[in-house]
């Protein structure tokens, strides 16, 4: 599969007519190499590829990485000096750049000392990490199945003495102990009148009456996972049924509609123009987002989704939200995988509201 990602990538620079490109970004050179290091840096070329770190890393890599790549120590000379004289062996002039993350003091200092033209990578490795090969849906698979393992042992514990913050740690302990490397976001635990805020902080504060917000996911062999439920700390009334059933009522629609070929655009309307229906304006974020190594991956179910449009591959998260502000708040998320002529959903959770306490 690595091999795949590499010749993806070869592929893409030479159609751009670019002769190698420099990965900074950690999450970036564990895609393409299959070692995760946090100091150094991956020089792709047309026939070659090379890891460069330093001693803390360099066993570790030759012994992870596979054949395709070459791993030199950074310490045996200026890292710039080592990335110029590559380029010279490969024959290399041009060089690609990740413009969307790098620091612009980074680049300045990087390109002022190696000894090439810089040119823009923009959405190159994004766009072919959006497509996720087998390997990548199995571990995305898992983290979500934790996940939804660690929803059903929130249920089973939350007390009304816990705190906001006491419900973000539940969460995360539970998710490590059972073999998560990590979370794959900071938590959203929200109750009360907080859940009207979409992104709201959890608190040291004990859980309020009302609604209880919980976004949360975990890493499993550097893949994410990203979920949210929505449940009511005591008795939900009329007002309350009603909006939690809207939220779920467009998840649902969007989620019967969601396949192979749509455009993103559409399947975010098939939620949005329920919600408008009773609750125009209140549904402010767009329906979802692709997921993988990164939390927010391509492609986005959206308004502004333009004429993207969903193919096999795509992993993506589907989570209608209704906020009234200073009230509450609702939002329920699963995560689909595309399928040729299809979807199939990832996510197992119980999503009929829940009344606690």
């Amino acid at each position: 599969m690595l091999a795949t990602r590499l010749e993806k990538l070869r592929k893409a620079l030479s159609e751009r007519g670019i002769g190698a490109m420099l990965i900074t970004e950690p999450i970036n050179q564990g895609w393409l190499c299959g070692f995760d290091y946090t100091d150094g840096y991956l020089l792709v070329c047309a026939e070659n590829a090379y890891v460069i770190t330093d001693s803390r890393y360099t066993e570790a890599a030759r012994a992870t990485c596979p054949k395709d790549f070459a791993v030199l120590d950074m310490a045996k000379e200026k890292v710039t000096d080592t990335v110029s004289r590559l380029l010279a062996e490969n024959g290399a002039s041009t060089l690609a750049f990740e413009d969307r993350v790098m620091p612009y003091a980074d680049y300045l200092r990087l390109r002022d000392a190696i000894r090439a033209e810089f040119c823009q990578a923009g959405t190159l490795l994004e766009d072919i990490r959006e497509y996720k090969d087998e390997s990548e849906l199995a571990a995305i698979r898992r983290a979500q199945e934790l996940t939804d393992l660690a929803f059903s042992h929130i249920l089973k514990v939350l007390d009304p003495k816990m705190t906001e913050n006491d419900v973000a740690i539940e969460l995360e302990f539970f998710l490590r102990r059972h073999g998560a490397s990590g979370k794959s976001f900071d938590f959203i635990t929200v109750s009360g009148e907080a859940t009207s805020l979409p992104h709201g902080t959890p608190k040291d504060r004990v859980l309020q009456k009302g609604f209880l917000t919980m976004d949360f996911g975990c890493i499993y062999q550097g893949y994410c996972s990203d979920m949210t439920r929505t449940v009511c700390l005591g008795r939900a009334d009329a007002e309350m049924k009603k909006l939690y059933q809207t939220v779920l009522d467009a998840q649902r629609a969007a989620l019967s509609v969601i396949r192979d070929g749509m455009l993103c655009s559409e399947v975010d309307a098939a939620a949005r123009s329920l919600i408008d229906r009773d609750y125009p304006g209140a549904f402010g974020h767009g329906l979802g987002h692709g997921v993988g190594r990164f939390i927010h991956e391509a492609p986005r179910l959206s308004p502004r989704a333009g004429d993207k449009r969903l193919a096999p591959g795509h992993v993506v998260t589907v989570e209608p939200g209704i906020y009234l502000e200073g009230k509450y708040g609702v939002r329920i998320e699963d995560m689909v995988f595309i399928t040729p002529g299809g979807a199939e959903p990832i996510t197992a959770s119980e999503k009929e509201l829940i009344e606690l306490f």
